[in-house]
């Protein structure tokens, strides 16, 4: 059994020798590292595409995409923006699906940009890892995302979903270079890509919040008073336009429209979601039932009167969903037999690298540089606690690229354990 164990260990030793080599030499060139991982997510998403297209299925459908073609082919024949809660809020999409309509005519085309856009967007996720944890960390993170099968599956769909991912990442990678570089340019890159994501759908704008958040932890409290002081005519100045602006829109009666549309939404999913005790966005076996009370009792307010009066329901609710928001697998576990017990273990591992990730950049006291991987997944995470977790996981998606890169550093955490214990291993 030792003589075994040696050979295994010489054997890893020889493996490890020359991947460690092969990967010092391409380390020098990124492309060479990333090129093969966005071939993969390239011939994943295209793949899937032209099978769609031959099959004779047709492409999947939502019940939002008919809603975004049409107001698309409307501002084509006629650019006039309205003042419904879905105008506004998915500005950014509504304009760009309807830009890519005008130059390819086709939404056929449109998903395959999007698909050729997706399996792109693997880059920017092993740019981000690369700049917060190494190459190692970022190769993983790449590959993690590539094989997701969420990148190929929501770039057939006509919906915000697979560009925002894009916009998204693209903003974070800005703001990173802007910190390791200091360079106008990506600031104002940065800038740029950062309201055009809090214009494409609304959670560009809980993103933004967090990354703002991020900019104050990097930036320390005392750089960001010495900065208010510096610029504080500037804000004073922005401040009073954005109160005047939204007093006029106010008084003229023009957000009317944008804050009924806000109302009549928010009465929907308390009446159809919460008070249903759904999880998701359709009735499952794994649902809280309950008889809410409806009385107005606090501020006047339907919602926080709501949840105040059910706070016992609705806290079980909220529970049930962190645990859902892992995947569907978590209702479905089966440890009785071999097959359930690696069933479990496959849909486990994300979840245990993810938690190693977590611990080891707290440990190595990397978590504030690297906090936004983390904050990002929270607002996600809260988004879909407070609102509710589309069936399809669609709503959790935008935190996909993030928790491959915190589950790639747990698993470059996990290698270099395991390292350290075959040499102890070795030497006894």
């Amino acid at each position: 059994m030792r003589e075994l164990g040696q050979q295994v260990y010489e054997l890893y030793l020889r493996s490890e020798s020359r991947i460690s080599e092969i990967f010092h030499r391409a380390k020098r060139h990124d492309w060479l590292l990333i090129l093969p991982i966005v071939l993969l997510a390239l011939a994943r998403t295209l793949t899937f595409f032209f099978w769609l297209r031959s099959s004779g299925r047709g492409f999947p459908q939502a019940a939002d995409s008919q809603w975004y073609l049409a107001y698309a082919g409307g501002l084509l024949e006629n650019f006039r923006i309205g003042l419904h809660m879905n105008d506004i809020l998915y500005f950014g999409y509504n304009t760009l699906l309807a830009l890519l309509l005008a130059v390819f005519k086709d939404p056929v085309a449109v998903l395959f940009v999007q698909a050729v856009i997706a399996g792109l967007s693997v880059i920017l996720v092993y740019k981000i890892a690369a700049i917060l944890f190494g190459r190692v960390t970022a190769v993983l993170a790449a590959l993690f995302y590539a094989t997701r099968w969420e990148l190929t599956l929501w770039s057939m769909y006509i919906l915000s979903d697979s560009l925002f991912i894009s916009v998204l990442l693209l903003c974070v990678y800005f703001l990173l270079m802007a910190f390791e570089t200091g360079g106008t340019g990506y600031k104002g890159l940065f800038v740029l890509s950062a309201v055009y994501m809090m214009l494409f759908r609304p959670t560009g704008v809980a993103a933004m919040a967090v990354i703002l958040l991020y900019i104050a932890i990097r930036l320390g409290w005392r750089r960001l008073a010495a900065g208010a002081t510096r610029y504080r005519g500037w804000g004073v100045a922005a401040l009073t336009a954005a109160a005047a602006g939204c007093g006029y829109l106010y008084s003229q009666q023009l957000l009317d429209p944008l804050l009924q549309s806000l109302q009549v939404n928010a009465k929907m999913v308390l009446y159809n979601v919460y008070a249903k005790g759904w999880l998701y966005d359709l009735a499952t076996p794994y649902d809280h039932g309950f008889r809410p009370d409806y009385r107005v009792t606090v501020f006047d307010s339907l919602v926080l009167s709501f949840i105040v009066n059910n706070w016992d329901h609705v806290s079980v609710l909220y529970v049930k969903r962190a645990i859902a928001f892992l995947g569907k697998w978590v209702w479905e576990i089966d440890l009785r037999s071999p097959a359930g017990i690696g069933q479990f273990l496959y849909n486990a591992a994300p979840t245990f690298l993810f938690a190693v990730g977590s611990i080891a950049a707290l440990r190595d006291g990397r978590f504030r540089q690297t906090s936004i991987v983390w904050l990002l997944i929270a607002a996600v995470f809260a988004f879909c606690l407070l609102l509710f977790i589309d069936w399809m996981y669609r709503y959790r998606y935008p935190a996909v690229p993030f928790i491959a890169i915190a589950a790639a550093y747990g698993a470059e955490q996990s290698l270099r354990c395991l390292r350290r214990w075959a040499n102890n291993y070795a030497e006894l």
